[in-house]
């Protein structure tokens, strides 16, 4: 994993568009089906898998990326498995959730992108990664709606040296 630096930082938040940056106010461009969404399981730290009305998707979670656990013929990164069972430990199996997606749906590997809110208490999980070191950005152009509050919550993880930007050196 690489230091975001300020520099990198500041860059990103100069070109990205300051739009419902706060989770606590985020307005969904597009819910999908937020009744029956419901965890099977985590992949790793950026990808669940979920059930959708009785349909089983994977699920990239937008703006975030961890390091990798499970990537075929790569090693375990740095901070995987914290990343991992951190991601679980938010999102245990059965959890309801709310899945808000942005301008493309798909990447292509198939997966549904989107922003993961847990249904009980509306946690916006991959900002809470972010804020807790267990990811850091990665904005998918052009799904960047968040991509401001993301940034600056690494900003802040990196300073207080949390998960990641602590154990992983630069």
């Amino acid at each position: 994993m690489r230091r975001l630096g300020l520099c990198v930082a500041v860059t990103l938040l100069t070109v990205i568009p300051l739009t419902g940056c706060d989770s606590r106010d985020a307005s969904p461009t597009s819910s999908v089906d937020p009744a029956h969404a419901t965890v099977v399981r985590v992949i790793d730290g950026d990808t669940v898998e979920v059930s959708i009305g009785g349909h089983d998707e994977t699920v990239r979670l937008l703006g975030i990326d961890t390091p990798e656990t499970v990537k075929p013929d790569s090693p375990v990164e740095c901070y995987g498995p914290e990343a991992s069972a951190t991601t679980k430990s938010l999102l245990p199996e059965g959890t309801g959730v709310r899945l808000v997606r942005d301008v493309e749906p798909r990447d292509g590997y198939g997966r549904l992108l989107a922003y993961v809110y847990r249904t009980s208490d509306e946690l916006f999980v991959n900002l809470r990664l972010v804020e807790v070191g267990a990811a850091e950005p990665f904005p998918f152009e052009p799904n960047t709606t968040f991509a401001a509050s993301i940034v600056a919550a690494a900003v802040a993880a990196e300073a207080a040296g949390l998960g990641l930007w602590s154990a992983c050196g630069t």
